[in-house]
């Protein structure tokens, strides 16, 4: 049966061009931490656009990407690499945005690289105001789960601080199941020597809810939403990454109940 033509786009882009930029904006897809299906929607949606009929292949960690027209022999084939997946909103609606804005009016090629490269440049909020905010965050957990005055400020002095080494190990490229372990003692740390300073404080709450910035959220949603969709290897792959992060918060409070028991 012959495949049917795609639309014909007004502005033409060379098929290399065009294959680059989809590889480039699926890896940084990929990185921003988008599901697999998105990436694939927002990818065909692009080369439909242009007339071209596009073959991707996705996974966890690359990218390969076919183009052809069917009044062209010409066929482009690339493969890209991800590396480890920091979740990023805005890259991810930014590129959602353009795809649709290419849809009702196809760029030239210069400027879908400038849009790709402004979307990648843009800076990420202040490192306090994050800090500060997401031991808010855990505040906010700890009054939920029953937690007093005292206890949501120890929790926020103790998520403060776990998510600030966890900013540090990230620049040192540590490996990011060690990172989630390390983190997770830092913020259980502190609330132990809180403890350790008064005895008569119960913290129980401060203990539950100071790692709750670490829980694998995104990757465990991308991976039900995987397995939903058919993409039954990433999303088996998404998942377990999750669990080993869980894994790991567990590993690292664990070890600081073992030594908190034999202190005392």
């Amino acid at each position: 049966m012959k495949e049917p033509a795609a639309p014909q786009a007004k502005i033409t882009i060379p098929i290399h061009g065009l294959g680059n930029f989809m590889l480039e904006t699926g890896v940084a897809l990929i990185r921003a931490g988008a599901s697999t299906k998105r990436i694939r929607i927002t990818l065909r949606r692009i080369s439909d656009a242009y007339a071209y009929h596009s073959d991707i292949h996705i996974e966890p960690r690359s990218l390969s990407l076919s183009l052809r027209r069917s009044d062209n022999p010409e066929v482009f084939n690339g493969t890209r690499i991800a590396t480890h997946p920091v979740i990023n909103f805005k890259m991810i609606s930014g590129i959602s945005r353009m795809s649709w804005s290419i849809v009702e009016k196809p760029w030239p090629e210069e400027e879908m690289w400038k849009e790709l490269n402004r979307l990648k440049d843009l800076p990420d909020y202040p490192r306090l105001l994050i800090l500060f905010v997401v031991g808010l965050a855990g505040a906010a957990f700890c009054f939920a789960y029953g937690g007093g005055p005292l206890e949501m400020t120890i929790t926020f002095v103790a998520t403060f601080c776990g998510l600030w080494a966890k900013q540090e190990l990230l620049k040192m490229n540590f490996n990011p199941y060690l990172v989630t372990y390390f983190s997770a003692t830092t913020a259980g740390l502190i609330v132990i020597l809180f403890s350790l300073a008064n005895n008569n404080l119960t913290l129980e709450h401060a203990v539950t809810t100071s790692c709750l910035f670490l829980t694998p959220g995104v990757p465990l949603i991308n991976s039900i939403s995987d397995l939903m969709d058919g993409e039954i290897l990433n999303g088996i792959e998404r998942g377990i990454n999750a669990v080993m992060h869980s894994m790991a918060i567990a590993l690292g409070l664990s070890t600081l109940v073992f030594l908190f028991n034999l202190i005392a």
